[in-house]
């Protein structure tokens, strides 16, 4: 009976270090923010608005606008795990010359955001930067568009308010399916964080933009298309010819303004 009860706490034991291990992979795996602003659109010609907003539990954010001449629609811009606005600005440039309004934001953790990285703080900032531009601009046209690990938020902001469309860049069905890629060995029970897009898609009644790189090296082609799949029409998926997952988006430049340019036309 001895040997049984040690052998039980052993187990136990085992399973609550797994457990603990399982959630430092999760967080160090997941959020890679910086705090330092290194650049503004001012540095490559283009004028923009420093805003400041709120969270609903109170969480000061920051983000910056960046309006384009004649614009009807404003697209609202979740960047992805690494980094924060500064390193967006190859994209909103390419967003300012397709002549659409950009509001971009630093997710809790981020940037000049306060706060702490979480899923369901990253949820209600993207709500929080949906309800200032709807409140703010009065855009008629409002466009979601999510980057990797923001096509999660992305798709769940647009899952829950009235948008006019969305946009995903190679991003993953959920962190279940990306853990398996990453930690095959590791229990998707262990997960405290979702990231559940496949469960979210189905609800997303705008049109839908998906880009994925057959060359993506960290978000599987088979997840895009896994996440794709689930969506209902209106769709449209772009296969990336080439760049892995940091540089698709340039390396297919000609390719990806073509598509979101007739995207935001459409919408128009």
């Amino acid at each position: 009976m001895l040997i049984v009860v040690k052998a039980l706490f052993i187990i136990l034991v085992c399973a609550g270090l797994l457990f603990l291990y399982a959630r430092y992979l999760e967080r160090a795996s997941l959020y890679y923010p910086t705090r330092d602003i290194e650049a503004t659109p001012l540095q490559i010609g283009i004028e923009y608005r420093d805003i400041a907003f709120k969270a609903a539990d109170g969480t000061q954010l920051h983000g910056w606008f960046i309006p384009a001449t004649g614009a009807s629609c404003t697209v609202i811009f979740c960047h992805g795990n690494g980094g924060n606005i500064s390193h967006r600005l190859e994209k909103i440039d390419f967003f300012h010359r397709l002549g659409a309004n950009m509001f971009i934001f630093d997710y809790r953790g981020y940037g000049k955001s306060k706060g702490h990285c979480t899923e369901p703080g990253f949820y209600a900032d993207a709500k929080a930067a949906y309800e200032y531009v709807r409140r703010g601009f009065k855009q008629e046209h409002v466009i979601i568009y999510g980057e990797s690990l923001g096509g999660a938020v992305a798709v769940d902001l647009a899952a829950k308010e009235k948008i006019d469309g969305l946009i995903l860049e190679s991003t993953f069905t959920n962190v279940a399916d990306m853990a398996k890629v990453v930690y095959p060995w590791l229990p998707a029970g262990f997960l405290k964080t979702r990231f559940d897009s496949l469960a979210k898609i189905s609800r997303v009644k705008a049109p839908k933009l998906h880009l994925h790189s057959q060359c993506d090296d960290i978000v599987p082609l088979r997840l895009g298309k896994k996440l794709f799949d689930a969506a209902p029409e209106p769709k449209k998926f772009v296969l990336l010819g080439s760049g892995m997952h940091n540089d698709a988006f340039f390396a297919c430049n000609d390719t990806v303004r073509k598509e979101i340019g007739e995207f935001l036309e459409k919408i128009h």
